[in-house]
């Protein structure tokens, strides 16, 4: 695959609207090369990490702070206490608040759970949620209602939500949210598409989507963006990972 376009980096602009970046990735419980993780997440240079099968068991948290750490970014919500989902940010980020959130639990299934923030970046305030939807259709699809829900809830104007949906584009969770939402890969397609697997990559499970109001500048998998090695990547986890350039517009 040739090497993408350097995505813009994130910036403030005078107009007080803010360019960042923001990363979503499947990390496994960190059960794999834990070095090579952070090295791709520090060499996408991300505002916000978007993570999915954070640590949930023992030590969870200083698993979780030693990767932010490593990567430059503090832990912002999420771990355990959303059954995997997490999110990272760096210290551009302005957090205002924070809820974890437990969605109902499907007996026989395993519990799923939404990090949710609102953050901001200079004069730009965003809405951030971070999902890892189900492996049965029927409750993927009723997650997929619950997360719209949720990011209207948020009570602002710009939002994003990312994670691993379980779900390909022409699945109907994913239609779902692309029909409310901006699909950022779709709108801006940037590196490369299939996240899944790093071994074999023939699948897009893993999305960013944001709200209308908000410009996409670029969104894919860092296949040849400087810093990521391919050997990192197969390494790292399970699943490559997506990142994508956004411009929020000013409050």
């Amino acid at each position: 695959m040739p090497t993408p376009p350097l995505l813009p980096n994130s910036a403030t602009e005078p107009d007080g609207s803010a360019v960042i970046r923001v990363l979503s990735y499947n990390i496994r419980s960190m059960r794999d090369d834990t070095d090579a993780l952070a090295r791709v997440i520090s060499a996408c240079a991300p505002d916000l990490v978007l993570i999915q099968e954070a640590p949930r068991f023992f030590r969870w948290r200083k698993k979780l702070a030693r990767l932010a750490r490593a990567a430059n970014l503090v832990v912002l919500t999420g771990g355990a206490t959303t059954t995997g989902p997490a999110i990272l940010c760096d210290l551009r980020a302005t957090v205002e608040r924070t809820e974890d959130i437990l969605l109902p639990l499907t007996p026989g299934l395993h519990r799923r759970g939404f990090a949710t923030a609102v953050v901001r970046f200079g004069g730009a305030r965003l809405g951030v949620l971070c999902c890892h939807l189900s492996l049965q259709t029927d409750e993927r699809y009723a997650q997929g209602g619950m997360l719209l829900d949720r990011l209207a809830g948020l009570g602002v104007d710009h939002a994003i939500a990312g994670g691993d949906l379980n779900d390909r584009p022409t699945g109907r969770t994913f239609r779902r949210l692309a029909d409310s939402l901006q699909d950022c890969w779709a709108t801006t397609p940037w590196g490369g598409e299939y996240s899944s697997t790093p071994l074999d990559p023939h699948q897009r499970i893993d999305a960013i989507f944001a709200t209308k109001g908000i410009e996409v500048l670029g969104c894919g998998v860092p296949v040849g963006h400087p810093g990521v090695t391919q050997t990192d990547l197969r390494a790292a986890t399970d699943h490559l990972p997506v990142l994508a350039a956004l411009r929020i517009p000013a409050l």
